[in-house]
């Protein structure tokens, strides 16, 4: 028999002025780790990775609004990690400045991506998937990780809430197209970090969600 493989190591903490929901995902053995929406506090990133003996080599974003991406640049000096986006939200990374001048929000610049995330592409320590789950915005991501049973889902799915379609780019119909294709097509047990609040279990948003049923 083989050894069952140790758990992928997993903390979500809100950051940032909005709060975001950042996520670290660890991989046990060769200690790789990816940093999804470091929103702001990058001190405080960091720490988490220590504490758990996690070296960042990729830095991944669900989307370009400001606050899931506020310390990418930060986070990226401190520790030599590589930006990841998906290309249609190009033009939100770029205007960083107008998004902080419209909410409010100190603004510090954060360098261009260094790759362009990719429908199905395989993310680095090989645990997951990057799906593109567009409406939000229109290059939003989720992160499928199928050994965990967890989904990144970003501002795309709330618990009882999907993502606001009025900001720059939104659009209803495709939101509802990419939770109903992309998201509930995956294994209902799944746990779901949302971008902002609490966890949510996929079966229970496939059901009772007001917003978008199976």
């Amino acid at each position: 028999m083989n050894p069952a493989k140790p758990a992928l190591i997993r903390e979500t903490f809100p950051v940032g002025p909005l709060q975001c929901n950042c996520t670290i995902i660890g991989d046990p053995i060769s200690k790789k780790a990816l940093v999804v929406d470091p929103g702001g506090n990058p001190e405080q990133i960091l720490a988490r990775l220590d504490a758990h003996g996690l070296k960042v080599v990729s830095i991944i974003h669900t989307h370009a609004h400001l606050d899931h991406f506020l310390a990418s640049g930060q986070l990226k000096e401190m520790t030599g990690a590589t930006l990841h986006l998906h290309k249609d939200d190009q033009f939100l990374w770029d205007n960083l400045e107008m998004q902080c001048q419209m909410f409010g929000v100190p603004y510090t610049p954060v360098p261009a991506p260094d790759r362009w995330l990719v429908d199905d592409e395989e993310l680095a320590c090989g645990c997951g998937v990057a799906l593109h789950t567009p409406g939000h915005t229109p290059g939003s991501m989720s992160f499928w990780f199928a050994d965990a049973k967890l989904l990144i889902a970003g501002d795309t799915l709330f618990r009882r809430g999907i993502g606001r379609t009025d900001l720059w780019g939104g659009d209803q119909a495709t939101i509802v197209r990419s939770i109903k294709q992309r998201l509930y097509s995956l294994d209902e047990q799944a746990t779901v970090v949302t971008g902002h609040g609490p966890d949510t279990r996929l079966g229970d948003e496939m059901r009772q969600n007001p917003f978008v049923r199976a």
